[in-house]
């Protein structure tokens, strides 16, 4: 073998080793007990999203041992349990301004005290926790769950248009604080702007604003007005069609709910491809309308 053949095998050879020495050194992966999740859900106008790790029971019993009593708790394992809200929110009362916090709990056989607090690196050094950092403090009843829940798991229920309850749940106990989005100013804000200031306003504007004067139980005339112009400029959308006919039911306006709820059907019919569910819907409304106006 010459030398510029013996060189250039060594060089690749040594090419090779280097290249795969970063792997060989890599630290192996395995699954972590506690998982990392993330839950993110729209509430109203407001985004909401909460990441946390999630403990297994492992055949413990929970509260009031692995998480003793009257002692803060993270609210899971590994790292501080977070909450971030993209719009100000109230919870369970007290007034929370937009952003990212902490969720401790302290734990008690018939009452938790939960605290929202601005600090987010305290893992599981609770002792270091700052109270000149809190948030929001409040209590919450715990409920016993129906069945156990091996994995500890914090979800958003109980949705409305506005609110949503934070529920955290394992084993065998649960306890769930209520928040409430401020959608009322914005969506007023919105309807001011773009419909009452507005020369010219959109019918899907016009729509929107009925639709939520409707599910608001707001004046239930200007809804009817915003409607009918809506659909006199748009007569296919057998939606908008059909909410006409829920607001003339709920105004009490049989006959006007009948023939919007045959024109909705009919719009549903002509729709490629024709939408089922609004034709069932439609001959429901028309249902209870014949029921209601005798």
């Amino acid at each position: 073998m010459s030398k510029h053949l013996l060189h250039f095998s060594v060089t690749l050879a040594t090419a090779v080793t280097l290249l795969a020495t970063p792997a060989a050194h890599a630290q192996i992966a395995t699954p972590q007990a506690s998982p990392k999740n993330t839950v993110t859900q729209r509430v109203g106008l407001t985004d909401i999203t909460i990441s946390y790790y999630r403990p297994s029971a492992k055949g413990r019993a929970i509260f009031g041992t692995v998480v003793p009593f009257g002692k803060r708790w993270r609210t899971g394992a590994n790292a501080t349990t977070s909450i971030k809200f993209s719009d100000d929110v109230t919870i369970e009362g007290k007034k929370v301004p937009a952003g990212e916090y902490g969720i401790y709990t302290i734990p008690n056989k018939t009452e938790w005290l939960v605290v929202l607090n601005k600090g987010l690196k305290q893992g599981a050094d609770v002792d270091g926790f700052k109270d000149d950092q809190d948030v929001a403090r409040f209590t919450v009843k715990p409920y016993k769950l129906p069945a156990k829940l091996e994995t500890f798991t914090i979800g958003l229920t109980d949705l409305t248009p506005a609110t949503a309850n934070v529920a955290l749940e394992w084993e065998m106990t649960g306890a769930k604080f209520k928040v409430t989005a401020d959608v009322e100013t914005k969506v007023m804000a919105q309807i001011d702007e773009k419909i009452t200031k507005n020369a010219t306003p959109a019918p899907a504007d016009k729509a929107s604003a009925a639709v939520y004067y409707y599910d608001s139980n707001k004046d239930l005339k200007q809804a009817l007005a915003w409607m009918e112009k809506a659909n006199a400029a748009e007569p296919t959308k057998f939606w908008n069609l059909n909410t006409e006919a829920k607001i003339r039911l709920k105004m009490k306006d049989y006959a006007g709910a009948t023939k919007a709820a045959e024109a909705s059907k009919k719009a549903a019919l002509a729709a490629t491809p024709p939408n089922g569910d609004y034709v069932k819907m439609n001959e429901e409304l028309m249902a209870e309308a014949k029921k209601m106006g005798k």
